[in-house]
């Protein structure tokens, strides 16, 4: 990675050897896709190829873009780098025919029209080099010219014309074996015609079912796939969790999944094998030829077609399936990271524990450690009354303004704890006490990073200082973890890993870089997901702060090692400084656009700290002050940060407050109202914390008293909502919620929806994940990562819709 390019794995490979018509080709295609206009998209491209970042370009580069966001620039890049790989599979492709001698014009106009790489493929299997086959077998003994007189003519005797190209010596000794041959050649040429090959992928991804049926002597094993053990669904139709939990219990031997067409016509020919015999020219009208004819055609498709469009379309199934969880994943993600931040306080982490103790870190309002201890509240020393006296003490010593405790193991039972412990403070010193996910806490602790930051600190220590900084601050605590780690996705196990790291990064990426970092305190792993900063450059930065002192303004960044000019102009406007020698470097407005701002700040006749955060711009025209090189979208955020210096994007900071007495998913009773934090959502719902160690399932239709097509439109993660229990399944551990009024049918919707949409049965907190999981036994449910915790809900299922 380039120390002068941005920390981004899903920069597209540039193709400055593209001719321009295609480049504008493609241009014109992805501004079809992503709703803007083609210069637009040539104008992000060049950007993006000049080593720009899609945070950088958002921001401070929306005259050229004619102001594209972030997300139609993520769009773009993936679209790009498919169809900069399209046009590499294209220039082969003409390339290998023209080398054989094939390339004819009109095959040249066909191969320059295909608009998939599917397309590309049909036209090019006739001349793709493969292993010798029966067709060119029975080519090279002569018998072409046979099956063309029989397709031709089906008025000849196929029997007797056979009898002429017997030859025992090229391995054809009777007419049955020349009639093999004559067919073999007729359906090699009837599966290599890419017109008809894409019109049958078509008509069976219309009409299409996938099956699935449970492998004989796999039933018990495979119990969690119990849903899927008679299962049917339209392939045009099938969402991506249930498509994805196909493929897992494919994979895990469980279920064999075919994808079939017309398997219940009884008609003498099916409309797949009808278009195979028109495209030929075949029809039965009871000429001696006719049936064998029929045959090559039901074999064509048996053999040759039917496999390789079924091949195609399962794993277009697998691409779009994977493509939708991914979404999901990165929108779960972002809603994380940008969750309410509780500001710069003294905190008091805890880490609950039974056996071995509760973990205790204080960090100070900078997130520093400065403390540690163990507390044995619980079994077997049930020192409670030690344990309130440790945490008091650190409390009075440190003025511990917040108290983070970790959702896992023991979490209510340390609530409980905290709550008498926060009784015997006085309310003008008392902290808030807030419970934290603490999904990926753990992979932090044993980190290479976290040894860095805490060397000589155990492991289980530095779990509670993360629980405390993740309150503080999640956005900075969290880019510390892995994004797959961090566990809010659905199958993430099961898609493209290197697609979804890419679009994990993106989303971290545009993350941070929407809140923007304090130069002098932000972490080397913080300031390495900035615009224009790599890994490098990152510790660069914080050695030169280390060994120099902070920095007092944006200009100084020119002094860090190998940090150039291209980088400053990447990185700069993301990075803020506090009481600087110029206000501006605390603002979001780039070093760049500065003499804009100083006309703005002397038009107004004011002093710049006099200006920021009051309402004296309103009476200023911002078109007064466009320039050649700066447009009106930069005139008018330049405005609005002057307006609202800093301003932070994420919202408000809110806690949830789990209802007292209810700590076990057996204290749980239908019709209770309680309030919760959502962790997770999914195509199919949301999954809720109410304090239980079980999150319940809202599901999609339980989500408002009105049609909801997509649950992230209702909720994300992080949002507090109130939810009443409908169901309970203690054996189970599935608890179904609903957020609609109480209009009696609740309950009775979620008793007729079981588990499909949940995936595979099983689960819950307690079960073993395969990761993307929270710590201490709670289970990321819509991973179904080895757990199968996505079921671990009742309300859940497609009963009723199966009906």
């Amino acid at each position: 990675m380039s120390d002068t390019t941005a920390s981004v794995s899903s920069t597209p490979s540039k193709a400055s050897a593209l001719p321009p018509e295609i480049a504008l080709r493609i241009a014109r295609r992805i501004s079809e896709e992503i709703g803007c206009a083609a210069g637009q998209v040539s104008a992000a491209v060049q950007l993006l190829d000049e080593g720009a970042t899609v945070p950088f370009v958002a921001r401070y580069r929306k005259e050229a873009t004619g102001g594209l966001d972030d997300t139609q620039l993520r769009t773009l890049e993936e679209r790009l780098i498919y169809m900069r790989e399209m046009e590499d599979r294209r220039k082969a492709i003409v390339k290998s025919i023209e080398e054989q001698g094939k390339l004819t014009d009109d095959l040249a106009k066909q191969i320059a029209a295909a608009d998939s790489k599917a397309a590309l493929e049909d036209l090019y299997l006739p001349y793709k080099k493969k292993r010798r086959t029966k067709a060119q077998i029975a080519r090279e003994a002569g018998l072409e010219p046979l099956a063309d007189l029989l397709l031709s003519d089906p008025t000849r005797q196929p029997e007797t014309e056979a009898a002429t190209f017997v030859d025992a010596d090229k391995g054809f000794a009777d007419a049955k074996a020349v009639l093999d041959g004559a067919r073999q050649i007729l359906m090699e040429r009837f599966s290599e015609n890419a017109q008809l090959v894409g019109r049958l992928r078509t008509y069976v991804a219309k009409n299409g079912v996938v099956q699935a049926k449970v492998v004989e002597g796999k039933e018990q094993e495979g119990a969690k796939f119990a849903d899927y053990f008679d299962y049917a669904e339209s392939w045009s139709k099938i969402p991506s969790h249930r498509a994805l939990a196909l493929f897992r219990g494919r994979n895990e031997g469980v279920l064999s999944v075919d994808l079939t067409v017309d398997a219940d016509d009884v008609s003498k020919v099916k409309p797949v094998e009808q278009m195979i015999a028109d495209a030929a020219g075949i029809e039965d009208r009871g000429r001696p030829a006719d049936k064998w004819l029929s045959d090559v055609v039901r074999w064509t498709w048996k053999v040759k077609v039917g496999l390789h469009v079924e091949l195609d379309l399962m794993s277009d199934l697998k691409d779009r399936a994977e493509e939708e969880a991914i979404n999901v994943f990165a929108r779960n993600l972002k809603d994380l990271l940008l969750a309410a931040p509780a500001g710069a306080r003294a905190t008091l982490g805890l880490d609950p524990g039974i056996r071995t103790g509760v973990k205790v870190a204080v960090v100070d309002a900078t997130g520093k450690l400065v403390d540690t201890a163990t507390i044995y509240p619980f079994q077997p020393r049930n020192d409670v009354v030690g344990s309130i006296a440790v945490l008091k003490a650190l409390i009075a010593k440190h003025h511990v303004g917040l108290i983070a405790i970790g959702n896992g193991t023991a979490s209510r039972e340390t609530d409980r704890l905290a709550a008498d412990l926060l009784k015997e403070i006085p309310a003008d010193a008392r902290p808030i006490k807030v419970m934290v996910n603490e999904a990926g806490a753990s992979v932090y602790s044993a980190s290479a990073l976290a040894a860095k930051e805490m060397p000589d600190i155990d492991v289980s220590l530095r779990g509670a200082a993360s629980i405390a900084r993740r309150l503080q601050d999640p956005l900075a605590e969290l880019v510390k973890i892995e994004p797959k780690s961090i566990g809010v996705g659905q199958y993430q196990h099961d898609v493209n890993q290197t697609k979804l790291a890419r679009a994990l990064d993106a989303v971290v990426e545009d993350a941070v870089n929407a809140v923007g970092v304090d130069l002098n305190t932000a972490s080397a792993s913080l300031l390495a997901r900035i615009s224009g900063l790599s890994d490098s450059l990152a510790k660069a930065v914080v050695e030169h702060r280390n060994s120099i002192g902070r920095f007092k303004n944006r200009k100084e960044l020119l002094k860090v090692s190998r940090l150039g000019p291209k980088a400053f102009e990447q990185c700069a406007g993301f990075l803020r400084i506090s009481d600087g020698d110029n206000p501006l470097d605390a603002s979001s407005v780039h070093p760049e656009a500065y003499p804009v701002a100083q006309k703005i700040v002397k038009a107004c006749g004011r002093d710049l700290r006099d200006i920021m955060g009051s309402k004296v711009l309103a009476n200023l025209d911002p078109k007064e002050f466009i320039d050649d090189t700066f447009g009106l979208p930069t005139v008018k955020d330049i405005f609005a940060e002057l307006e609202k210096p800093g301003r932070d994007p994420r919202p408000e900071f809110k806690t949830a407050t789990f209802q007292d007495g209810v700590e076990t998913i057996s204290d749980l009773r239908s019709g209770m109202m309680l309030e919760g934090t959502v962790t997770n959502v999914t195509n199919f719902g949301a999954f809720v914390d109410i304090g239980v160690h079980q999150d319940g399932l809202v599901h999609v239709s339980q989500l408002a008293d009105r049609f909801v097509d997509d649950p992230h439109k209702v909720v994300k993660a992080g949002d507090i909502v109130k939810v009443r229990v409908v169901e309970v399944d203690v054996q189970r551990k599935r608890i179904g919620l609903t957020m609609k009024k109480d209009s009696g049918e609740a309950r009775e919707q979620v008793r007729e929806r079981q588990s499909r949409d949940a995936g595979p049965r099983g689960g819950g907190r307690g079960s073993a994940p395969r990761g993307g999981q929270n710590r201490g036994g709670k289970s990321s449910q819509a991973d179904a990562g080895g757990n199968n915790a996505m079921a671990a809900a009742l309300a859940a299922a497609f009963n009723k819709g199966k009906k």
